[in-house]
């Protein structure tokens, strides 16, 4: 008997996708380390649905809410200033591939890599260039992005990340 392939389908994150999409957070964590710092000190919808993006989607198999990512605009701050400095670009040409998770029960079947495209799809539509952030401890990641043409363009400690931890990368992917 063959085992049927399901279509991974991405659409515009709604409101009413925030409680699924936190329950899948909170299963991909233990797996996955990402949020590095859990339990989250403010809501999990917050960390979700932010006040910087630009715009969200969803990932969905058979239906079901199975992964996140949006594209948050780049605030001054320490993420800023390595991204310009690693790009020769300001700030406002730049956007974040942002809060980017699967649930752990769908991996390898290429729901990261649709929600991936998709927001970079949507940053190079907007005539920017795509940046993202990512935690050295998840090497299966840094190597997907690596692979993907991502490039590193510094690293850096930002205020959320463990003290046991290596610098973020800080990676730029050129046109």
């Amino acid at each position: 008997m063959r085992e049927q392939v399901l279509e991974v389908v991405v659409r515009e994150r709604t409101t009413q996708d925030i409680p699924v999409l936190a329950e899948v957070l909170a299963a991909q964590q233990p797996v996955s380390g990402y949020p590095q710092n859990w339990p989250l000190p403010f809501p999990v919808e917050s960390f979700i649905a932010r006040a910087d993006e630009d715009a969200a989607w969803v990932a969905e198999l058979d239906g079901r809410v199975v992964g996140h990512v949006a594209v948050s605009r780049v605030e001054p701050g320490l993420e800023a200033d390595l991204w310009t400095a690693g790009t020769g670009r300001p700030r406002t040409e730049l956007a974040a591939v942002a809060v980017l998770f699967v649930d752990p029960e769908v991996g390898g079947r290429g729901v990261g890599k649709a929600l991936l495209a998709t927001a970079v799809s949507a940053i190079r539509a907007s005539r920017r260039v795509p940046v993202l952030d990512v935690v050295q401890e998840t090497a299966s990641a840094v190597e997907l992005y690596r692979r993907s043409g991502w490039r590193v363009v510094g690293e850096g400690r930002p205020w959320w990340l463990p003290d046991d931890h290596l610098p973020v990368l800080f990676m730029a992917l050129p046109d």
